[in-house]
């Protein structure tokens, strides 16, 4: 199966369709006025649905299983065809579109079988999903080639050469992946001064997105949110919230980040722990959607 341990929880919809095409109109009727031999065509196909949507992962091995949280099946007669739509919605990390195909080829089945000792000619004449919403399909398009970017590691072995960085890096790869492809990096050591200096450097150039990785533990020598902390105008407390959120899912110690977020100004300041593993739960955590803050800064909206 695939990984899906590092993706998010969103809202995810999907709707799918399928038709069955009989080859008289007396086969609609009777499926309209419940005289089919067999019983309620409709109701047996809407249940049989509701049973394989909530058991698509056991029938399909790559599918992961996950919390149905609404259903729903709807049909449209038009002319000699039987339309189906089903609607599956789900909060988790994957999407629900082959759900719903699932719900719509067994309703299809179960119309088909009830329907061919009264129609030797019915037949399903396709499946195939109409619309799917969440995830990476629904993200807005953020415009990030014009966005400037600036990557600060906190540390003193780091500065003093007794330890590669490796967080620091991953951030300049990470800004480059989502489009940020002018990102300055420094290393600096933990020491508020030397920090505080970083930050009105890159305030006077204009950069847009600062973010500091180091020095947001709880050692003596972690300093960074006292030294971010004053150069904050407008603080956002939500973006390291669900960071920190996302982190405890995986390591139970991210309670203990001490990370803050938010504008200095115009600019938005990030501070990230340094342990490489932080960093990519927090970048994928809270990456491309904080990007959007430069719009709304400017008026333009959540839309």
């Amino acid at each position: 199966m695939v990984d899906i341990t590092f993706k998010t929880f969103t809202l995810r919809k999907a709707i799918a369709a399928a038709t069955i095409k009989t080859s008289a109109i007396s086969t609609v009727k009777a499926v309209k006025n419940g005289t089919v031999p067999k019983g309620n065509v409709l109701e047996f196909a809407r249940a049989s649905a509701l049973l394989a949507i909530k058991k698509t992962s056991d029938v399909i091995p790559d599918c992961h299983p996950l919390p149905v949280e609404f259903a729903a099946i709807n049909y449209e007669m038009s002319g000699l065809d039987i339309n189906i739509t089903v609607e599956v919605h789900t909060i988790y990390k994957t999407g629900v579109e082959v759900e719903a195909m699932h719900g719509a080829s067994v309703a299809a089945l179960v119309i088909y079988d009830m329907l061919k000792p009264i129609d030797k000619n019915v037949e399903i004449a396709n499946i195939r999903l109409l619309e799917k919403q969440g995830g990476k399909s629904s993200q807005k398009n953020i415009e990030t080639e014009n966005l400037t970017a600036a990557v600060v590691v906190c540390s003193d072995s780091v500065s003093q050469g007794l330890k590669n960085d490796t967080s620091g890096k991953l951030l300049v790869e990470s800004l480059n992946n989502h489009g940020i492809n002018s990102v300055d990096y420094s290393v600096v050591p933990d020491d508020i001064s030397a920090i505080q200096e970083k930050i009105e450097f890159f305030k006077n150039r204009g950069c847009h997105l600062l973010v500091f990785t180091g020095g947001t533990g709880l050692s003596d020598r972690d300093v960074t949110p006292e030294a971010v902390l004053p150069f904050i105008t407008k603080e956002i407390p939500g973006i390291m919230e669900t960071a920190r959120n996302y982190g405890q899912d995986r390591v139970k110690t991210s309670m203990l980040s001490r990370g803050i977020a938010g504008f200095s100004d115009d600019m938005l300041i990030l501070t990230f722990p340094g342990s490489s593993g932080a960093v990519k739960e927090y970048v994928q955590a809270l990456f491309p959607q904080v990007l959007h803050v430069f719009s709304v800064k400017k008026g333009y909206g959540h839309s």
